[in-house]
């Protein structure tokens, strides 16, 4: 036979409210994190053309001020498609403008190698381009690190948390945080200039294979800049 148990000892039902309650209490929510700026990007390429100026005609591609037109005339449209939403046009655009430095920059490191057994250029001068394609080195890098890395910016901003990418960062490590997380144009910037000084990757791994490439590429023009430019002015002064 079955007893049935009083009425003071059945457990109350909880309104459906409370219930609700507990449940959303019990799991942290992920909000998207903010869209990147792009102003830094546009900046790293400013300082690129000021300190291509800085350099003396003869490692240059034509007149030191040359490089500033084409830059302009991609630069431009690229800020325009990005505030319509033209995101295909807008990451041709950009990678076209990345391209450009770039090739102006390893013309420059080649320029400035073949000259350098010639002694067209005192020793002040050859320290002051090597120190400017140094850092043109780092802020053109930085730039392809940050327009391919897991798509784009566009493709991470659509995302919101980054979880996934060619670059394995200590954050990616702790998504289960409250706050969610992606890298933007300083962590890659931070990725650039440890490549460039000590060669190699400091808290950020490189897993794809165009990110180890493009490393490799970024550290052979460093070491260029740094031990057999800058090494060679300090022996002629």
């Amino acid at each position: 036979m079955y007893r049935t148990r009083p009425e003071s000892e059945c457990p109350t039902p909880r309104p459906a409210y409370t219930v609700w309650k507990m449940a959303t209490q019990s799991k942290p929510r992920h909000h998207a994190a903010p869209m990147e700026p792009r102003w830094p990007v546009v900046l790293a390429l400013m300082a690129v053309c000021g300190l291509y100026l800085a350099l003396p005609e003869p490692l240059t591609l034509g007149p030191n001020w040359l490089l500033l037109i084409p830059v302009g005339l991609l630069l431009l449209p690229a800020i325009v498609t990005h505030r319509m939403g033209m995101d295909s046009v807008n990451r041709v655009l950009g990678l076209s403008l990345s391209a450009l430095v770039t090739a102006a920059l390893a013309w420059s490191m080649g320029a400035l190698i073949v000259s350098l057994p010639q002694h067209h250029q005192s020793a002040t001068e050859l320290l002051r381009s090597a120190g400017a394609l140094w850092i043109s080195n780092i802020l053109v890098f930085a730039t392809w690190y940050w327009k391919l890395d897991a798509g784009g910016p566009h493709a991470r901003d659509k995302r919101g948390v980054h979880t996934e990418g060619a670059f394995l960062f200590p954050q990616m490590n702790l998504q289960n945080a409250v706050k969610p997380w992606k890298p933007g144009f300083v962590d890659y910037l931070f990725l650039a200039f440890n490549t460039s000084t000590a060669f190699s990757p400091a808290d950020v791994a490189p897993l794809s294979h165009w990110a180890k490439l493009l490393m490799i590429s970024q550290s052979m023009l460093s070491l260029g800049a740094i031990v057999i430019l800058a090494g060679r002015a300090v022996n002629m002064l």
